[in-house]
């Protein structure tokens, strides 16, 4: 591409991320894809960043186990074999074949977390690695103070609707048996756990033991989860590390595993039981999602001692879990200045062979509480971009309380704009597809289309029609006079303003927010119920006169007419 530029772009040889190479930017600038090598999809790295490990799944294969059967997704992989839950992935991520989702699997870079049990009911199998799209999850579940077991089933309904690709019962109160099964048995998406919540319920932390521990993870594997949190990774040599932390322990599992070891001056007892979880959860193929039990709580403890040496140990565990035949993705850290985020990525990359990385945030800044879905939406787009397979979402309720319905939709858009951002600066192929499309929209002037292309449409309308409920060849925004698309069409025929398809016609006035539209509106609260009602219906009340016989508004630039228009805007509506 000739460009009138001194300096040359940086490019690596990334997929563009449109299918068609729409438009005129030049593409990604990541490196250039290496599905079935350690850089699948993967941002340039910046001088002094650990380098891939040279080891992969494959490393740590046993020896064949003589009349055993392969139960697991890895072990299915490792025989070469295409499972239907491969195909259905290859299915959902286009630019994959099943067989490059299969030797993603077997060289422990991607899971498919489908536990046999759920796969009886309603589970759409979906993929977990680099190699995929970034995916994001929802975390669920009741407190001792509030919900219920309904509540979270319409709350991972809800996460679902708004984009969740899985979601985790986090409950520590009310029936969580009956909790966890209804959530298993509704969803469509895998489904985690942190089973040490359950299996301290009625009891003090210092009684467990690893019989009660096992019996619970059977327990919950019968049941159907796809992937348990486990809290191997924190060893009594670590604790000695969190004494200097400004807030200590922030994990919940971790916290409560650190108790035990201090009361019974024992290691971490789910680290010695490893080999016979990996055994357990073998038989069932739950997928391990091996926890950051001291994952740092605030950035004054982000890439400290005792966040690496457990890394480090995680590691070691993912390796042991590869050679039981069990699949991997290992928990990343939740605060890390922005600066640190590529270093924390790329160390686990290293440490744990590429196994899927799976990170909640991480927050960017500790100062804004209630807007925690955005300090941490930030971290998590660069997380992603530097090799987060995963995100684990974040709400405005973060260190305030407990998640309600519209909490968990906006923490999911944010994840959503979080993980589909670092996909397109990725390159990979097709996900600018739909930016694409609602750009040639919006360049047409085409609101209904550009509306109908929004993730979240009900919203966008809500706030054009906020303003201006008619559907013209302006926005409320700009007007008329200032509106530069509408006057860069008169100045050249783009092209996209003209696809095919796209012209909006004359201009429509738009039907009267709905329910949902004019709830949106109310919850923003600048505008009261009654105003509201008022703004749906103004363009209808003062322009009615105003439009011609065919139903065109003298504001359509078919009658480029300043002074009408200038009327229009600063006259009429201006009284409303």
């Amino acid at each position: 591409m000739n460009r009138p530029s001194k300096f040359d772009l940086p490019l690596h040889g990334a997929h563009n991320p449109s299918s068609t190479a729409y438009g005129t930017t030049p593409g990604s600038f990541a490196n250039a894809p290496d599905i079935g090598g350690p850089r699948t999809f993967s941002s340039p790295d910046t001088p002094g960043m650990p380098q891939p490990s040279d080891k992969t799944a494959w490393d740590f294969n046993p020896s064949p186990r003589g009349a055993d059967r392969a139960v697991t997704q890895l072990e299915l992989a490792r025989l070469g074999v295409v499972t239907p839950q491969m195909r259905r992935v290859a299915e959902r991520e286009a630019h994959l074949t099943a067989e490059q989702v299969r030797d993603e699997v077997a060289a422990g870079r991607m899971v498919i977390p489908a536990n046999k049990v759920h796969l009886g009911y309603a589970l759409d199998p979906m993929a977990i690695g680099r190699a995929s799209r970034t995916k994001v999850n929802a975390n669920l579940g009741a407190s001792p103070i509030a919900s219920s077991t309904d509540e979270e089933v319409e709350k991972m309904r809800w996460a679902v609707r708004w984009g969740a690709d899985t979601v985790m019962d986090l409950s520590t109160g009310g029936d969580l048996d009956a909790c966890r099964d209804a959530i298993v048995r509704a969803s469509t998406v895998p489904v985690g756990t942190v089973p040490i919540y359950s299996m301290i319920l009625g009891r003090r932390i210092e009684d467990l033991t690893p019989a009660m521990i096992l019996q619970s993870l059977e327990h919950q594997a019968r049941q159907g989860v796809d992937y348990f949190t486990i809290h191997a990774g924190v060893k009594f040599e670590h604790l000695k590390f969190v004494e200097k932390r400004v807030i200590g322990i922030v994990s919940r599992g971790g916290s409560l595993l650190a108790k035990w070891m201090i009361h019974h001056r024992q290691q971490n007892p789910m680290y010695t039981l490893w080999d016979e979880i990996c055994d357990l959860m073998r038989e069932y193929d739950v997928t391990f999602s091996i926890g950051d039990g001291l994952r740092p709580g605030g950035l004054a403890d982000a890439s400290d001692a005792a966040q690496l040496a457990e890394l480090e140990t995680l590691g070691e565990l993912t390796e042991r879990a590869w050679a039981k035949g069990v699949q991997v993705m290992v928990e990343g850290p939740g605060h890390v200045p922005f600066d640190q985020i590529e270093f924390n990525m790329k160390l686990q990359r290293r440490l744990c062979h590429g196994a899927p990385f799976y990170v909640l945030g991480p927050l960017v800044t500790d100062v804004f509480p209630g807007y925690d879905h955005i300090t941490s939406c930030i971290g998590a787009t660069s997380a992603a971009w530097h090799g987060a397979a995963m995100l684990c979402y974040v709400t405005p309720k973060e260190h305030l309380g407990l998640p309600k319905a519209d909490d968990v939709k906006q923490g999911c858009i944010a994840y959503k704009i979080a993980a589909h951002a670092a996909d397109v600066a990725l390159g990979i192929p097709g996900s600018r597809d739909w930016d694409d499309q609602l750009t040639t929209a919006r360049a047409a002037l085409n609101w209904q289309k550009h509306i109908e292309l929004a993730f979240d449409s009900d919203t966008a309308r809500a706030y054009h029609d906020e303003d201006l409920d008619v559907d013209t060849d302006f926005c409320a925004m700009c007007g008329h006079d200032w509106c530069s698309v509408r006057i860069s069409k008169e100045v050249v025929a783009f092209a996209s303003g003209k696809a095919e398809g796209m012209d909006p016609g004359k201009a429509k006035r738009t039907p009267a927010l709905n329910d949902e539209q004019a709830k949106i509106l109310e919850q923003r609260g600048y505008l009261t119920p009654d105003e509201i009602h008022r703004l749906a219906a103004k363009t209808k009340a003062v322009l009615a006169d105003e439009a011609k016989d065919d139903g065109r508004l003298s504001c359509h630039s078919d009658f480029v007419d300043a002074d009408v228009a200038k009327k229009i805007q600063d006259q009429k509506l201006s009284e409303v």
